[in-house]
């Protein structure tokens, strides 16, 4: 591949590198800006923001990116079998603080906070929240970003390049990736993608937790507690990385065996990695990258309460 033209900015609370062809700086900036615009319909921490005023104010207007993301995240949450629900923001957001004054919550606390799709009501141009109820789109709000600014450069002819927010990453070529040891430094596996324009997204408990990864930031709605069994999950796929953003984020809080009968229905490729180290590879792997290998042993310390 020639020599991209990269820039890096912090923008929806995360680093955000976008790699495209040395031609395309109008393009490179009109990314980011796509990027500012989702941050502004979909951030909890902007005050002028659909999210934030929602929240906050309990009704408000939203734009139609917010609306699209309500939409979206409603599918996901029907199809996961609410494992993915927005409204754990009651948690993440009310409770833990995630990403702001961030403390430590008891069992207490978390079994009495108000979690459930149904407190969110909205159409397209309005959206409402039952009382105790608070939206956090973390869950599949840097996919959704990574698919506009796809869509836009698709528009302008560019196949060449790579978006990546965090863990969410479209390559719109072929590209050389690494999944991080969740258990210390550097990589524990690369891979090489098979096809133009994949989508890849890694969720993982060493991401963001208080004191240990026995308070991670991945909340099971379900049981108001902080997942245990996996230590990393990246998903493959050629479709949306909302979608596999948003599936990643359910897997992460299942059990081990609902998440891979779950992930086995939806045709997308998956390395799962426990906290116990154990690592679990699907065939579908096979259909998107070529020369998975795994590159170091993995040293791990298994966390538990």
């Amino acid at each position: 591949m020639a020599e991209m033209l990269e820039r890096t900015q912090m923008l929806m609370g995360t680093f955000v590198t976008i790699a495209l062809p040395q031609e395309s700086s109008k393009e490179l900036q009109k990314s980011f800006e796509i990027l500012r615009s989702v941050e502004r319909s979909l951030s909890s921490y902007d005050p002028k923001a659909d999210i934030y005023r929602l929240n906050h104010e309990r009704e408000a207007s939203i734009s139609a990116y917010s609306h699209e993301a309500f939409v979206l995240s409603q599918r996901y949450y029907q199809e996961s079998d609410g494992y993915f629900d927005i409204t754990i923001g009651s948690i993440t957001k009310e409770l833990y603080r995630f990403g702001e004054d961030e403390r430590s919550v008891s069992r207490d606390e978390l079994q009495t906070a108000k979690v459930g799709f149904k407190g969110l009501h909205f159409n397209t141009k309005r959206a409402s929240l039952d009382s105790g109820v608070t939206i956090d789109l973390g869950g599949m709000g840097k996919g959704f970003g990574v698919d506009k600014v796809a869509v836009y450069l698709k528009e302008q002819n560019i196949i060449e390049g790579r978006i990546a927010l965090s863990g969410d990453i479209r390559c719109l070529d072929i590209c050389k990736m690494a999944i991080q040891n969740p258990f210390g430094e550097g990589e524990v596996a690369t891979f090489t993608t098979k096809e133009a324009n994949t989508a890849i997204s890694t969720s993982g408990n060493y991401r963001r937790y208080i004191k240990d990864r026995s308070q991670n930031h991945l909340i099971d709605p379900k049981r108001k507690h902080a997942q245990q069994v996996f230590a990393s999950i990246t998903l493959v796929s050629h479709g949306a990385n909302s979608d596999i953003d948003a599936y990643a984020t359910a897997a992460s809080v299942m059990p081990l065996e609902k998440a891979i009968s779950f992930l086995d229905g939806l045709g997308v490729g998956y390395v799962l990695i426990t906290n116990a180290g154990e690592q679990y590879i699907n065939d579908e792997m096979d259909t998107f990258v070529d020369s998975l290998r795994f590159t170091k042993r993995m040293h791990f310390e298994c966390e538990t309460e």
